[in-house]
């Protein structure tokens, strides 16, 4: 078991909102303290430029590249194989911009229909520079990726395959490794998108075998920041996105106009945290430990939602009912009898947030006509969300529905 106020004392936002119970975590968790205030610091200390011979500009680049090294080890990544970027959005973008000079008109990137649009959009535009675009669809029952369903994809010409690790709006989480294995076989690179997997479960990008991966660090307790792991050998091949002139081959050729450096000054304050909280809880403070134990309280909160949710006469739940490895807790359902816009609006008022719409996983709501109903309603948690806060949210949806 967690000791929740341990937890929630290192969270300022939910001890200043007190009355609120917070289901909008897969949007974004709410920062650290820490975060904060390291951020904070650094703007009142040494807000200076990088890279200068002077005192202040040393600190401020030891702080900053501290925050590269903090980035590196939440992805289980060695040095020089992160780049820091402002949302995943954007670092896909970067990285489909790098990677299309090494592809000739004609070559194939399968993206699939399950993802947010982060990792969808940025590829689908290579369509118009002469880059077929396949896609690979997900199970219609499990909304799992299934090798057997990719494997007619592969072609020779496949240069790419991008897929989630975990799907933001029905927490199936894929198993990366052999998808990764299967896709390296084939003479391709696997792009994944960890957002909705990283604040649940360990990361690490060596056991998974993966070429690329990125996630938001904002939804892992930190600040407005995310992070993409791209091996040093291709790091050093992909096209500069970064000033003409830079000849770094490191993360800095994929990182236009530096990174926020009071933002990426704070990242160390979450390896920290997870360090404290499985020390905390008789670890050996390591981040491993910590996620092993958020894995589990995380599957304790939510067994009983899915429970309650695939019971209910009036819902459709979207994925599996069981709390499980393959189950992150992140819950969507479909009202049968009302508009999914109507439900969060009724919570509201007793200060437990979710949220409803398709959560950009706009291609997977159309596939399965949920648009019709404005899309789906969502409740997702995280580790300092506590069993009286899931009772409130299965009560105010009883009565809601």
């Amino acid at each position: 078991m967690l000791d929740l106020d341990f937890v929630r004392g290192r969270f300022p936002a939910l001890g200043n909102n007190p009355d609120w119970a917070l289901f909008d975590n897969a949007g974004g968790s709410v920062p650290l303290g820490a975060v904060v205030d390291r951020a904070a610091d650094y703007m009142r200390s040494c807000m200076v430029q990088l890279g200068a011979s002077y005192a202040l500009s040393e600190e401020a680049s030891r702080r900053v590249d501290a925050g590269h090294r903090a980035a590196e080890r939440l992805f289980g990544a060695a040095e020089g194989d992160v780049v820091v970027g402002p949302s995943t959005t954007m670092l896909t973008r970067i990285a489909a911009a790098a990677l299309r000079p090494l592809w000739q008109e004609g070559d194939e990137v399968i993206v699939t229909d399950l993802d947010h649009e982060a990792n969808v959009g940025a590829w689908r535009e290579l369509e118009k520079s002469g880059i077929v675009i396949r896609e690979w669809r997900c199970d219609a029952d499990s909304y799992a990726l299934r090798l057997e369903d990719l494997e007619p994809l592969l072609h020779e010409r496949t240069r790419l395959v991008a897929f989630t690790h975990c799907s933001n709006l029905v927490g199936e989480i894929q198993d990366v490794a052999a998808i990764a294995k299967r896709v390296r076989e084939a003479g391709a690179l696997s792009y994944v998108d960890g957002v909705a997997y990283a604040p649940h479960r360990r990361v690490d990008v060596a056991a998974l075998g993966v070429d690329l991966y990125v996630a938001s660090h904002y939804k892992v307790y930190g600040p407005h920041l995310a992070a993409l792991h791209v091996g040093r050998e291709l790091l050093a091949r992909v096209a500069p996105q970064n000033h003409f002139f830079i000849e770094d081959a490191g993360p800095y050729r994929l990182e236009p106009g530096n990174v926020n450096h009071e933002l990426t000054s704070a990242l160390p304050a979450v390896v920290a945290y997870l360090e404290e909280l499985d020390r905390h809880h008789g670890g050996a403070g390591t981040v491993d430990g910590a996620f092993a134990r958020i894995t589990a309280h995380e599957q304790e909160l939510v067994a009983p939602l899915l429970a309650f949710l695939d019971a209910h006469p009036r819902v459709r739940l979207l994925g599996r009912a069981i709390a499980d490895e393959r189950r992150a807790p992140t819950v969507s359902f479909v009202p049968l009898e009302q508009r999914a816009s109507a439900i969060p609006p009724r919570l509201d008022a007793q200060s437990v947030a979710i949220r409803w719409g398709h959560f950009y996983a706009y291609r997977f709501c159309t596939r399965f006509g949920l648009h019709d109903n404005d899309g789906v309603v969502r409740a997702s948690m995280v580790h300092y969300n506590t069993p009286d806060e899931v009772t409130r949210l299965i009560e105010a949806l009883d009565a809601a529905l």
